[in-house]
């Protein structure tokens, strides 16, 4: 299966949301915090030309966006093809 992460902070409603629907597919992901490390924020500038907005997520190496992003690609039924 592809690697998920999640790059989060601990007071986010879209992390959740995000969090919730991968849960929801049974899909395993791996959560960044970046409000506890700044190392993993820096890693998340560098890999998303540094968005500042959480959630950022990337499906193996596909940066998918925020919440919005991975809700649409479940929409149009795209996500379970980037995941397999």
């Amino acid at each position: 299966m592809t690697q998920i992460i999640v790059y989060s902070t601990g007071v986010c409603p879209y992390c959740d949301k995000a969090k919730d629907l991968l849960k929801r597919k049974g899909l395993a992901y791996q959560e960044m915090r970046v409000d506890t490390d700044q190392a993993k924020r820096e890693e998340m500038l560098q890999k998303t030309n540094n968005a500042r907005t959480v959630p950022q997520i990337f499906i193996g190496e596909t940066h998918v966006g925020g919440y919005t992003d991975l809700y649409e690609l479940e929409q149009a039924g795209k996500l379970d093809e980037l995941v397999s």
